[in-house]
Parts: C-alpha cells; structure tokens; sequence
C-alpha cells in the first residue's frame, strides 16, 4: 500500500488543471506578501483557464438567442443548444430528460419546488443546505432527522416514506458542511420503491464525483457553475420532463410562450417554458466547457487528489490538538475535498480573520447556509471550512496547518475588532487592486456568515 500512497502524495503534490489567478500574491496586514492558499472552492471555485478562453473566443460572435435570423443570431443559438446538449451529457440525462439553464442552483431548486404536483409532499434530511430546505418550507413538506450512523439514517427515511406517502425526496449529494459523501443509488431506491421521484441537489457532489442520472436514478439533478470551475452565472436543473412541462412558467416573459393575446397566453413546453427573457449564453458556454474538463478526471484523478488532501489536513488537525473535526455520521466512509473544524474555545471569525490577513489563507468561516446542521454538531455559532479544488496541493494543506499552529502558539501579530459580528484587523492598510475597492468602508454590508 505504500505505492498507493506515494502515488497519492505525487497527485496532490500540484493542481489537476490550469485556473485564472494561480498563484496570485495578497497583500498582508504586517507588511510584505504571500502568494494566495484558496481553500474555499466549496463557497465559489475559480474560473478554469480553458473556460475563461472559450467565453473569450464567443465573444466575439455573442448576439441573440433564439431570436434573430442573422449570421451572429444563429452561431449563438447554436451554441447555447450545443452546451445545453453538452451538460445532458455531462449529467448522463435519460434521452428524454430535459436541461434547463438557471442561474444557481438555489434558482434550480426554487423552480423544482414550483413543479411538484400540487398536493406532493416533498421529504428532506435535516443536513441539507439552505438551498435544498428553504423552497419545501414554501409547500407541504416534513424533514426527517438523521441519526448516529448513515444506515439508521436510510431507516428513518424509509420509514417516514412507509408512515405517509410523498412526491419527492430531496437530498445532497454531499454535505457542504462536512463534505461527506450520502448514498444516492440507496435513497433513490427506497423512495421509488414506495412511490417517491428523488432531486439531487449536486451543487458540492457535480465538482468532484461523476453525476449519472441515469445510473443513480435519481429523477432530477441541480448544480451550479460557480462551484464547477465556470463562475459566468448560470445553473442547471436536468431530469424528468413531465413535470416541467406542467408546471407554471418559472419566469413569464419572451422565449416561454407558444402565442400571447390580450387575454390568455399559451406557454411551450420545457425547457423554454422555463427560460424567460435573454438567456445567458455566455454562462451556458461556459459551463460546458468546464464540463468538458471535468469529465475526463472522474476516472479517479481528482477522487485520489482530494484523498490525499484530506487525509493530511484531518491527521496534522488531530496533531494540533484543541481542534475538533465536525462529522455527521460515525460509520461514513466517503468524502469529497470538505473539512470543517474548530478551534476549541476560539471563535471561527477570528481564526478566520488571522489566517487571512496575516498568512494569506482563505477559508469559510460561518453556519455555511446549514443552520439546522450546525445546531446538530454543536456548533451553532459558525466553525471553520477548508476545501479543495483542481488547484489545490499538498502545499496548500501544509500552509493552513502551520498558520494554526502559530495561532495555537498565541503568534498573533495583529489586534482585531469584531463590528457586526465580523473580525477587521485593527490599522489594516492593505492596498487593494481597484479603486473602487476600500476593505474597511462602513457602508459595505458585513459579509455572510450564514
């Protein structure tokens, strides 16, 4: 197994892909500068250098979707029908599966929360992002509390199903939180077996694991480009078409409708049911192309870089010592790039603030936009986030745990203030790359820790 190992350690030894902004150096708060440690994929992922380049050579031909005969009319529709085309495949769609472009994946789900037949209960695990709760709190819905251990979990779950009969389950496929893996193919099984269809919000699975609607069976899938290495706007919602196609226009407007009178107003079927208004073809493209380098790296590469990534930073945190891992399940065995800590005693804003100004290190601090999941690992005032990307590398892991060493060692540099619950250093005189930019101006909304 050593030759396992090694080949692990040689993977993460560098990034899996060229992205915009490697390597780019940030100013720090006691002088000098560091070349940027992003750790912070799962909140939003840098741009691939081949998706930066594609949008670059569209450009030029950008024009209307859908609406005009000229030359530059026709390339951009068909080029926004062939990303579309791209990501059916990308998600292994059943032929008759539909694709809709949105603008997130919270936007994705809002509009599947639209399309449930009326009188549908929709089922969901009390892990789940904000993004895959908030729209079922809107229509007749129940949450089922995860146990100790993900079997007694799928327990639960087929026993709220058999208790009373629903329209739909809607899981993660990983936890944004803990970066845990959850068995789809085993959740789309119990549920179809008693009579439910399964949405799989994949917005922190689509950049790391292979999504096979087909093969999974899951009935719906939603993601979004921001995390998937194209952050040009635009999300997907794929799956079942019967739905869709019965449910209310998503956003009533040009491009949803079949013919418009004075009085009523007959809508086309998905996905430009759903579609209103200008698309962006530019997201679109976009996200395709990031697709096309994401695919071939399912075979294993980037599963063994994370790997490697992860098991360091979890074994120097246990070496640390006064840092405590946050999982959801003692017997989960599967993970994606996601480690969320804390610092025993400290508050995560602060830890957060230090790493950034004074180690060039960016990592999430907060409730991750998983409240109820916070509550249940006991730690409902926020914890830190590291997680990795095609960029990521063993260097990386090795500069966080440093910097938390020194901030265990009580090596701070630097006084720092809490205003509206967000740690600034005192004197920050950092220089910033626009004009228009001033990190400390008070009329700047504190940023999100939800």
């Amino acid at each position: 197994m050593a030759g396992a190992a090694t080949t692990s350690s040689q993977v993460a030894s560098g990034p899996l892909a060229d992205l915009v902004g490697a390597g780019i150096a940030v100013p720090l708060v006691q002088g000098g500068e560091l070349a940027y440690v992003n750790l912070d994929y799962a909140a939003s992922a840098p741009s691939l250098t081949r998706v930066a380049e594609r949008v670059a050579a569209v450009l030029p031909w950008y024009s209307s979707v859908h609406r005009g005969s000229g030359y530059l009319s026709l390339v951009s529709t068909s080029l926004y029908e062939s990303a579309r085309a791209t990501i059916h495949r990308f998600v292994g769609a059943r032929p008759d599966d539909v694709v809709v472009f949105t603008r997130n994946t919270t936007d994705s789900l809002n509009l599947l929360a639209r399309s449930v037949p009326d009188g549908g209960e929709v089922v969901f695990l009390d892990i789940e992002h904000h993004a895959d709760l908030l729209p079922w709190q809107r229509r007749q819905h129940r949450c089922v509390r995860v146990a100790a251990t993900l079997g007694e979990t799928l327990e639960r779950l087929a026993d709220a199903l058999d208790d009373r009969p629903a329209a739909l389950v809607a899981v993660t496929g990983a936890s944004n939180v803990t970066g845990e893996v959850v068995p789809v193919r085993e959740i789309v099984e119990l549920a179809h077996a008693r009579g439910a269809r399964v949405a799989l919000d994949a917005a922190q699975l689509a950049p790391h694991r292979r999504i096979d609607l087909a093969r999974l069976g899951a009935d719906y899938v939603a993601f979004s480009g921001h995390k998937c290495y194209a952050p040009y706007g635009t999300g997907v919602l794929a799956g079942r078409r019967d739905w869709l196609d019965e449910a209310p226009a998503y956003l009533a407007g040009g491009g949803a409708v079949e013919r418009v009178t004075v009085e009523e107003t007959i809508w086309t079927s998905a996905p430009q049911r759903h579609e209103g208004g200008t698309p962006n073809l530019l997201g679109a493209v976009a996200l395709a192309e990031a697709s096309l380098v994401l695919a071939p790296l399912f075979g294993g590469e980037i599963e063994a870089h994370e790997r490697a990534l992860r098991e360091r930073l979890v074994a120097g945190l246990e070496d640390l010592g006064g840092v405590r891992e946050l999982r959801i399940w003692g017997d989960s065995s599967d993970a994606i790039g996601v480690v969320a800590f804390d610092v025993v005693g400290h508050d995560a804003g602060l830890v957060a603030a230090y790493l950034a100004c004074e180690h060039g290190i960016g990592v999430r601090d907060g409730r991750f936009c998983a409240h109820p999941l916070l509550e249940r690992l006991n730690a409902g005032k926020g914890a830190l986030r590291a997680s990795f990307g095609l960029g990521s590398s063993l260097h990386d892991v090795d500069r966080l745990l440093g910097a938390l060493a020194e901030y265990r060692r009580g090596r701070s540099r630097q006084t720092y203030t809490a205003r509206d619950g967000v740690f600034t250093p005192d004197g920050d005189r950092r220089p910033v790359p626009f004009p228009q930019v001033d990190l400390g101006s008070p009329t700047l909304a504190p940023p999100c820790k939800g």
